[in-house]
């Protein structure tokens, strides 16, 4: 299948090269995946349609490349928080707060480090990873290349939640008109939004669980700060 045209084409191909662009003046750097209950790449006339009905739920992960938060270095280690809002997660007309989080930090961090890793997601989280109900430790894998295969994002944490994803396919658009419809909910640079062939949630805490595949739900890209 062709990859959905220039712009999903050259994502690709910059993946890697974007990732490895950060400069020295960032603190911390390293690859972004966030996977969403609904799609964020498609037009007015499917978004209108899961608005307020799917797209409470995310999941956020980031991959510290190295750097450190509140002088704690955090080089090689990962964070992901598991979102529900009170709304459809970007949808202008709805407060998706209160929001309620569970943050999962890397099983190898110090207790210095895991303290730090859940300070660092709650700030790029940007309020959403504000109310944690819950923090625990688990192995957490993820991996961002430059799409030279179908899959080109994945996280795993524990056998907990997951996300596997691909590059966008011209025939995945529905509408002849799609777009990011939503942005990220972090600030990411080459935000580039990709095609869920997998993802899931299963633990206790969030009062729901879920399995889902086939949507246009993730974001993959770089943070610096």
């Amino acid at each position: 299948m062709k990859r959905l045209f220039t712009f999903a084409a050259v994502a690709c191909l910059l993946t890697s090269a974007a990732f490895a662009g950060t400069t020295q003046k960032h603190t911390i750097h390293g690859t972004y995946i966030e996977s969403r209950t609904c799609d964020v790449y498609t037009a007015a006339c499917f978004a209108n349609a899961e608005v307020g009905l799917n797209g409470k739920e995310a999941i956020l992960a980031w991959n510290i490349e190295a750097g450190k938060h509140n002088g704690v270095a955090l080089d090689g280690l990962k964070v992901s928080a598991v979102v529900r809002a009170n709304a459809t997660l970007g949808d202008k007309s709805a407060n998706p707060f209160p929001a309620k989080a569970i943050v999962y930090v890397d099983e190898s961090a110090t207790a210095e480090q895991r303290a730090a890793l859940v300070s660092f997601a709650k700030e790029m989280g940007e309020g959403l990873v504000s109310d944690v109900i819950r923090v625990e430790a688990a192995p957490i894998a993820m991996n961002v290349d430059a799409c030279g295969g179908e899959t080109c994002a994945t996280l795993k944490v524990s056998d907990i939640a997951a996300i596997e994803a691909r590059c966008l396919h011209s025939d995945d658009k529905k509408c002849g008109n799609d777009e990011p419809f939503y942005t990220p909910l972090t600030k990411i640079s080459m935000a580039m939004p990709h095609f869920t062939t997998y993802e899931k949630f299963s633990d206790a805490g969030l009062g729901i669980n879920w399995s889902d595949a086939g949507r246009r739900g993730t974001y993959v890209g770089h943070f610096a700060k």
